[in-house]
């Protein structure tokens, strides 16, 4: 990836463009450049900001939902960003969800794509089988429709990442905590604008969850890919850089 990270007090993030800003937020096995493709996309029309989220790093005690938000929460303070529409990926779209669901006024708009929050099957969910390098590789491709997108250098990433206990044991204290904040109950009381945009073939989340998020959340537009998994924004770049314009184009328009 060819944009830089930037560091302001204890946060690493990117920062392209300049107009309306646009946070991404990645999942948990995710990373900067699953956007990369977003932000070649939007960044001469919006400001784009990815914070590297602090998923193998933050405290053990503090790797929950609760301890993102509060990290994501003093990353924006700090940013002084206040009003913004965000795209979550996966655990990134159930943050997203969180602080929305807190901060409503600030958020201009969702668009959340394979969000965890009603139900995820997760590698993350017990723990990683660390030295076996052909179950990660396994697992890894078992998020794309097309295993040929996971690059070997994700999966050796992911990889690395499950060899190291410190970092596997805040794997699964996130994907535990995920699993836990089941957002059923809440999400009616959202009204930003929400698009929702999934994978047909979507392992992790299949299309019942999508399905289900529409029905809960009353402002909400779904779209599908069709053969596309779990990261639509890194396998079917250009479908879903489309539907995300058409809607942020539409949402303008109104307001």
């Amino acid at each position: 990836m060819n944009y830089a990270i930037k560091s302001i007090s204890e946060f690493d993030y990117i920062e392209e463009g300049s107009g309306e800003t646009i946070v991404l937020l990645h999942g948990l096995f995710g990373a900067l450049s699953n956007f990369e493709h977003v932000i070649d996309r939007f960044k001469d029309r919006y400001k784009i900001v990815i914070p590297l989220l602090p998923i193998y790093t933050i405290s053990l005690k503090r790797a929950s939902l609760e301890g993102l938000l509060q990290y994501f929460e003093d990353f924006l303070a700090v940013k002084k960003i206040n009003r913004f529409s965000i795209i979550g990926n996966s655990l990134g779209g159930h943050l997203a969800l969180i602080y929305a669901l807190k901060h409503q006024s600030n958020i201009q708009s969702l668009i959340l794509t394979a969000s965890s929050g009603l139900f995820e099957n997760s590698m993350g969910s017990s723990f990683p089988r660390r030295g076996s390098y052909d179950y990660v590789k396994n697992r890894v491709q078992y998020t794309f429709y097309d295993p040929a997108t996971a690059k070997e250098d994700y999966i050796q990433n992911v990889f690395e990442i499950t060899t190291s206990i410190p970092k596997c044991l805040r794997i699964v204290s996130f994907a535990k905590s995920a699993q836990r904040q089941n957002l059923a109950d809440d999400l009616p009381k959202l009204k930003v604008p929400v698009l929702l945009v999934w994978g047909l073939n979507d392992t992790i989340t299949p299309p019942f969850v999508a399905y289900e998020f529409n029905r809960l959340l009353t402002n909400s537009t779904l779209r599908f890919i069709d053969k596309c998994c779990h990261a639509p924004m890194m396998e079917r770049p250009e479908e879903f850089n489309e539907i995300v314009e058409e809607f942020l184009m539409h949402e303008t328009v109104k307001a």
